[in-house]
């Protein structure tokens, strides 16, 4: 138990010395440095200088008699005061890394993101920079890992326009049904595909239903994001198209615009 108890001590940042200390305290309190020393295994020619650093810090609670007694902070109120500093530290972290994010990371490279979970993370942060327009291309399967961040973007102002495979549930969002539907592009590129952009300035764009094999691309290129966000906005132009002239469409072009697929549609071969 003791030896669990200094796992999850060291965690908090404790010492090895310091944790045997905080867990003698807890089992006897107030003791001495010699009586802590006895009962914690920690070597008397260390216990001070332990019992000193763990006091500066707050751990460890001290009363100037005769003769000098010591008590743990109580665990609750440890524990809170871990948070707070962690907390902390992890706001300051995190303004820092954005402020130098900002400055550094070159907007001309095309980045390689691998695995679901990295992907959807990515996601959430693109759509939480968005200010103006958001448009997505995405399956349904996909849209609850996000949803939360397109409602917020949605609160912020920002028009969204969705194209999706499925029916999704966004009610803050202008959706169109892709045509064809999510098996058939399933089928031809191997994966369930999704096609974000933001404000015409970032996009992601990949396949997302391989696990950790999903691969996107992410970038602020000119070039890569005008030729993705222009792909988004066609899509939405043939759905507006399909809505409003469907019979004299497919009359032309076979049932959603099959036809057409198959003159211009994708390689028998892709490769990954």
């Amino acid at each position: 138990m003791d030896e669990e108890l200094s796992k999850l001590l060291a965690n908090l940042g404790f010492t090895g010395y310091e944790a045997k200390t905080y867990i003698a305290l807890l089992q006897q309190s107030p003791l001495t440095g010699y009586a802590i020393a006895r009962l914690s295994g920690v070597p008397r020619s260390k216990i001070y200088e332990v019992l000193g650093n763990m006091v500066a810090r707050g751990d460890v609670l001290i009363s100037y008699g005769e003769p000098i007694q010591y008590a743990p902070k109580p665990p609750k109120e440890l524990i809170e005061s871990r948070r707070r500093t962690y907390e902390k530290q992890l706001s300051e972290a995190e303004t820092g890394l954005t402020v130098f994010l900002n400055q550094k990371t070159p907007t001309d490279l095309i980045w390689d993101i691998r695995g679901y979970d990295e992907i959807i993370f990515r996601l959430k942060e693109v759509i939480g920079r968005a200010s103006q327009q958001i448009l997505l291309k995405i399956s349904e399967e996909d849209v609850t890992q996000i949803r939360e961040e397109l409602a917020q973007a949605a609160l912020r102002g920002v028009t969204i326009t969705v194209v999706a495979y499925g029916h999704p549930d966004l009610p803050f969002a202008r959706v169109y049904p892709h045509e064809p539907g999510a098996e058939e592009i399933t089928s031809e590129y191997g994966g369930r595909c999704i096609v974000l952009s933001i404000d015409a300035q970032e996009i992601v764009t990949g396949i997302v239903s391989l696990g950790k094999e999903s691969r996107v691309a992410w970038s602020s290129h000119l070039g890569i994001v005008m030729t993705i966000t222009e792909q988004i906005k066609h899509d939405v132009y043939i759905a507006e198209m399909l809505r409003e002239h469907r019979k004299i469409l497919e009359a032309s072009f076979g049932p959603a615009l099959s036809d057409l697929r198959k003159q211009f549609g994708p390689p028998a071969t892709i490769d990954r």
